[in-house]
């Protein structure tokens, strides 16, 4: 069995470039404009025309293509119990051998994910992160951002060919 090791400098210098365009809007204000931030982030990113955001009763969602993979943002709001949350979905449920698959997935989990992490929600395997915006800063909005989309783009297909149906 082959297992996917993402390569920590790939991930390291997209978020170090996002983290460029991310401390630019920091000189001008202390209180940090996170849609601003995120549109920032998603506008490095996103592969020509395919960012889109709505905005709900539940706050903002952003969807991008990076890759072979759609990446969501969701952004609550701005205060402290506000949440911000990212995911990519990677695997549609059932799978083949899915006992293998959990395997796999929790293996990935423990080595290989960051601050991310694999999950399932509504019937998909997905790589998902989501913290509170207490203290959040603009390069955590871009690292999470960045993790998500590049461990999702990385990991897509060869989860699809092993395990899809």
């Amino acid at each position: 069995m082959t297992t996917y090791q993402p390569d920590p400098q790939t991930v390291a210098t997209q978020t170090l470039a996002s983290n460029e365009l991310v401390d630019e809007l920091l000189e001008e204000t202390t209180e940090i404009d996170y849609v601003e931030v995120i549109q920032t982030v998603i506008s490095s990113m996103a592969q020509e025309d395919s960012a889109m955001v709505s905005q709900t009763e539940a706050g903002q969602i952003w969807k991008f293509k990076y890759g072979t993979v759609e990446v969501f943002v969701h952004l609550t709001g701005s205060t402290d119990n506000d949440s911000l949350t990212v995911w990519s979905s990677v695997l549609k449920l059932p799978a083949k051998n899915e006992p293998q698959l959990m395997r796999k997935l929790l293996e990935m989990n423990g080595a290989e994910t960051f601050e991310a992490r694999f999950a399932i929600v509504n019937e998909q395997v997905v790589v998902i992160t989501s913290r509170t915006v207490a203290e959040l800063s603009p390069g955590e909005v871009s690292r999470a951002i960045t993790i998500v989309a590049t461990i999702a783009d990385n990991n897509d297909e060869s989860l699809q060919e092993q395990f899809g149906q």
